[in-house]
């Protein structure tokens, strides 16, 4: 056996360390896992964000980090799974972007932070230690990078820029304060 490639092994950390945390976070959505309020509890939350329909942009949040996490922890299709956890925080960082950058504020540095490192992985790969390296790459392409990541900024977009329309909408119909 050869010696361990530094660079490889470094990815193996980050991937494992980031989809660890992004899959313990989509479960506290999808499954009520570690404390979290579950599909309903989630549904009622994204509602209340303005994000709509509540139970179908629950399911997406939760999976995209749940799944995108998993499969980001096993090196497996990394720039689908990279780019589904980067559009699921892009959702989260617009709900945190009024409570400016830190998050002892309630702002959207820690999921900007994730959905960055999720990107940067899915653009990098995953390296050799992984299961996409394993299987030959089939789900690792330089075609599969660039329709994930577009396709998930346009999904993004399209959800973050109808919630923002829908807030503004409510904003103008609210009555003005005495």
């Amino acid at each position: 056996m050869g010696h361990l490639n530094r660079r490889d092994l470094g990815l193996l950390v980050l991937r494992v360390g980031t989809g660890a945390v992004l899959a313990a976070h989509g479960t506290q959505k999808l499954f009520g896992w570690f404390g979290g309020g579950g599909i309903e509890g989630t549904t009622k939350a994204m509602e209340a964000m303005g994000f709509r329909p509540g139970r179908e942009s629950a399911v997406a949040a939760g999976l995209g980090e749940a799944g995108g996490g998993v499969l980001l922890a096993l090196g497996l299709a990394t720039p689908a799974a990279g780019a589904a956890a980067a559009g699921a925080m892009a959702g989260a960082v617009a709900v945190h972007a009024p409570a400016g950058f830190f998050a002892q504020g309630g702002g959207y540095e820690y999921p900007a932070f994730l959905g960055f490192v999720a990107a940067a992985i899915g653009v990098a790969g995953a390296g050799r230690y992984s299961l996409d390296h394993a299987t030959g790459h089939v789900v690792d392409r330089p075609w599969v990078v660039a329709t994930a990541f577009v396709g998930t900024a346009l999904a993004a977009a399209a959800v973050v820029g109808r919630r923002a329309e829908e807030q503004a909408a409510a904003a103008d119909a609210a009555p003005e304060p005495a």
